[in-house]
């Protein structure tokens, strides 16, 4: 029986006779509902599972986590009963670098691997960052800078909301601009990699440098659009990752 009480985990359609499950990571300052809809349009054969933060949502009264090795640890301990059954992650942006650290910790401990990662707008983690931090900066400076990606939520434009949520955002910034990267094996399921031909943070090569953390397919898929492009581009992500999972063409549900 599978323990669905942990609240590291939202299932927007539980699914018991699904054959295998995708976990979602959301990017900085996101929340399990940006990915709910993903979740509602996937086949019934497959469960999708919606990472949760602390310090938002539900969790907006715990402390957020700015340390890389103490998230995954945590999701690592939290994931194991959804591991009942084969499963993929995938994760955009600063959910990409989470879930490539919480296969490498799943690994480390000799726990379920992933059958397939998925990464988004998410440079290749051995690849030196070229952007300067912006988690240290003013207010309005760091504004500027999450406005340059066309990441700013809606529910900043609010001051009350984003004396709120500026925080949450801040303290994600800080935990990949602070993630040091320390050669290990690379796996051996597929990877394939996601970008925006006109994402001013993470570049092609960025993008493709992710076939060295793999001994088995790399494959690298470019969208137009920005940092943000998987808001235009979900049916066509979620139709790709069917197919490399499943081997359909189709099956996605249109709602």
């Amino acid at each position: 029986m599978v323990d669905v009480s942990s609240k590291w985990f939202v299932r927007p359609q539980v699914k018991p006779e699904a054959k295998s499950r995708l976990f979602f990571f959301p990017y900085a300052g996101g929340a399990p509902a940006v990915f709910t809809k993903w979740c509602a349009d996937l086949p019934s054969h497959i469960e999708g599972v919606a990472v949760h933060y602390p310090g938002r949502g539900s969790r907006f009264n715990e402390p957020v986590i700015n340390d890389m090795s103490r998230m995954v640890a945590d999701l690592a301990q939290n994931i194991q009963p959804l591991l009942d059954k084969p499963f993929a992650l995938f994760g955009h942006s600063l959910g990409g670098l989470i879930a490539f650290e919480l296969a490498r910790h799943l690994r480390a401990q000799h726990l379920p691997m992933p059958n397939h990662l998925f990464v988004s707008a998410c440079g290749a983690p051995h690849l030196p960052d070229p952007n300067p931090k912006i988690h240290h900066l003013p207010d309005n400076e760091f504004m500027n800078e999450l406005d340059k990606l066309n990441g700013i939520p809606a529910e900043l434009n609010n001051p009350e909301a984003m004396s709120l949520l500026l925080p949450i955002v801040r303290a994600d910034f800080q935990l990949v601009e602070n993630y040091e990267y320390k050669p290990d094996e690379p796996f051996d399921f597929p990877i394939l990699a996601f970008g925006a031909l006109n994402d001013p943070r993470v570049n092609r090569e960025r993008i493709e440098a992710w076939s060295i953390h793999t001994k088995a397919k790399f494959v690298s898929q470019f969208f137009p659009g920005n940092h943000f492009f998987i808001n235009e581009t979900k049916e066509d992500i979620l139709k790709r990752i069917i197919h490399e999972t499943t081997g359909e063409q189709r099956g996605i549900h249109a709602t």
